[in-house]
């Protein structure tokens, strides 16, 4: 499949219209007092999925959640998690766990990001915009996608202290424009995506008649040349006065390439599981991937991650800071920006909770200890 099919794939795959995708994310159920009739208290992620699936429109839902062929690698992703068991230890002082991160020279209150996800209008109407509240209201980092329904611009004025943007190498010359435009907007490094010389077969997907709706804005629009090489790195780098990171790394030695291509950070990524079915769980990659880079650059992962457990056990293997993607997705389908926040804030808790169990006060306490053979 050449790179053209490929964003043909992403950007002409069902045909909804804006109207009806926005129209059943600002429905609600109507005003009751009775207390038997209130929803009920949504408690972790699981909920959240639950309500998301019951307000989003079933093909965009398909989209959202589907991965490629049979999505064995995207049932790895959190059956991985579910394998790593981990150790208890007593009597330690956790009176008081503190969960701040620094990353990239920004402090953060703890290390959950906002992965990018593509067309966020599909979920809520204010999009891209109700995403950057709800990560400020809960104090974490946000990538911004290349396929955003709201321009970089705008969801800048709203942004979180950490604000990144995810780049689709493009056409050079409109991917220049893209970098400096993001650069200007505030955005302090830039995701390269360097996974995705082509999309697996996404059968779900497809089956649903899934396409996005044509009324839809995009960031981006135009194919690139060729699929993204090493030696693209070259030109990428010099258009950017961002450090560059590299989304989408799952084998050690392309996170070695990475750095000595200039990489300032490597996302252990297997893009949701929806580009190469079978490839490796994350969490299955990122201690091979930590031990080679060996501090050199900070390390984030994404895929999978659900608990709080999930986010410390990423954590003991080296990672600097996670990424969530569906998790968010399906809180802002729920509540907007106070559903993305409240997503953020239950991992939060519950990474505080299994941090005190394990007996690790602080974020740079944790490391593989807490982990059983």
């Amino acid at each position: 499949m050449t790179n053209l099919s490929r964003r043909d794939a992403v950007l002409s795959t069902l045909a909804l219209t804006t109207s009806t995708v926005l129209g059943t994310s600002e429905s609600a159920p109507p005003l009751s007092l009775d207390p038997s009739d209130a929803a009920p208290a949504r408690l972790n992620l699981a909920d959240y999925e639950r309500a998301a699936r019951a307000r989003i429109p079933a093909a965009v839902w398909e989209y959202i959640e589907s991965g490629a062929a049979d999505e064995i690698t995207v049932r790895w992703n959190r059956q991985a998690y579910d394998a790593i068991r981990l150790w208890p230890r007593q009597l330690n002082d956790v009176a008081r766990i503190d969960t701040q991160v620094e990353l990239m020279g920004v402090r953060l209150a703890h290390p959950i990001l906002l992965a990018p996800t593509a067309c966020h209008k599909l979920a809520h109407p204010e999009g891209e915009i109700a995403t950057a509240r709800g990560a400020r209201e809960a104090g974490a980092g946000m990538v911004l996608s290349s396929y955003s329904t709201v321009p970089v611009e705008q969801v800048a004025a709203v942004k979180p202290p950490l604000f990144w943007f995810q780049l689709y190498v493009q056409d050079k010359g409109y991917t220049q424009d893209l970098i400096r435009r993001a650069a200007a907007a505030g955005c302090s490094a830039m995701c390269v995506t360097i996974d995705t010389p082509n999309s697996g077969p996404r059968n779900r997907q497809d089956r649903s008649g899934f396409t996005f709706p044509p009324n839809l804005p995009h960031i981006s629009g135009r194919t690139i040349e060729h699929p993204l090489t090493w030696k693209d790195l070259e030109w990428i780098r010099a258009a950017s006065s961002m450090p560059i990171l590299l989304k989408g790394v799952l084998h050690p030695d392309d996170a070695e390439l990475g750095i000595r291509a200039g990489a300032a950070g490597i996302l252990v990524s297997n893009h949701g599981g929806r580009n190469l079915d079978t490839a490796p769980a994350t969490i299955d990659a990122l201690p091979r991937i930590v031990d080679k880079v060996a501090g050199r650059v900070p390390v984030t992962v994404d895929g999978g991650i659900r608990r709080g457990t999930d986010v410390l056990k990423a954590l003991a293997y080296g990672a600097n800071a996670v990424m969530i993607g569906r998790p968010y997705v399906h809180g802002l389908a729920v509540d907007g920006a106070s559903g993305v926040a409240a997503v953020v804030n239950i991992l939060r808790r519950e990474l505080e909770l299994a941090m005190a169990l394990v007996g690790k006060p602080t974020i740079g306490s944790i490391d593989r200890s807490v982990l059983s053979a």
